[in-house]
């Protein structure tokens, strides 16, 4: 399982779609202007406009909140940290789970980890600490993990992103694909202002699905 984040910008012009291809086996995200990002690669991720609750049909990526000087440098700072190495090695992997040719990444022997687990907390803090975060939104069910620790630690709100009926207020909805099928993704209605930033925290990332659902919802 690989974790990333992804920072909403308030400021930033609309660029372009998500790519409408299927992505390889070792890709992690949609990339600007089609294709997708490789794991580990120097590209950033994009930032994006939050303007209200509503939806639209397609999530719009935008110029990225770093400057394009920054990315290769902080790519670079990742690939030297020896805290890479050392959370990685934290986690287990399980051949053929849950299903034969599924190589299942477990994060549960990083989380008996104090040290791996303090330091993936703080990769992300160290991050995005600083860069005008008003919203961390965390995306059930490795989100509700990681998320509310980075959202305390760079003094943002937490808010959960959760299947379908089990949010008790009024809800947002929006259907996204899987690789056998659909589901749904919720969030309450007042969980979110107009104009803030956000940085979402995914479950893991497959197809996408769930992260391009959670795009939508915040309103883009």
């Amino acid at each position: 399982m690989l974790q990333r984040a992804l920072i909403f910008s308030s400021s930033n012009p609309i660029c372009s779609q998500l790519p409408t291809t299927a992505p390889p086996d070792n890709t992690v995200f949609p990339k600007r202007n089609g294709g997708w990002i490789i794991p580990f690669s120097s590209y950033q991720l994009p930032a994006f406009r939050l303007r209200n609750y509503r939806r639209t049909l397609l999530p719009p990526l935008c110029s990225a909140s770093d400057s394009a000087a920054n990315r290769p440098n902080m790519a670079s700072q990742d690939e030297q940290d020896p805290r890479i190495s050392n959370i990685s090695s934290a986690i287990r992997v399980i051949p053929d789970f849950p299903k034969p040719g599924i190589i299942f990444q477990d994060i549960t022997t990083l989380l008996l980890d104090t040290k791996a687990f303090r330091d993936t907390i703080d990769l992300f803090v160290e991050r995005y600490r600083g860069k005008d975060i008003s919203v961390v939104a965390g995306i059930e069910a490795r989100g509700f993990i990681f998320g509310p620790p980075i959202a305390l630690a760079i003094g943002a709100k937490f808010v959960p992103m959760r299947k379908p009926n089990k949010l008790p207020g009024e809800v947002l909805s929006e259907e996204y694909s899987l690789e056998y099928g659909k589901d749904t993704m919720e969030m309450h209605v007042d969980a979110v202002k107009a104009g803030e930033r956000a940085l979402i925290i995914d479950d893991l990332v497959a197809t996408g699905g769930t992260l391009s659902a959670a795009i939508r919802l915040l309103g883009i």
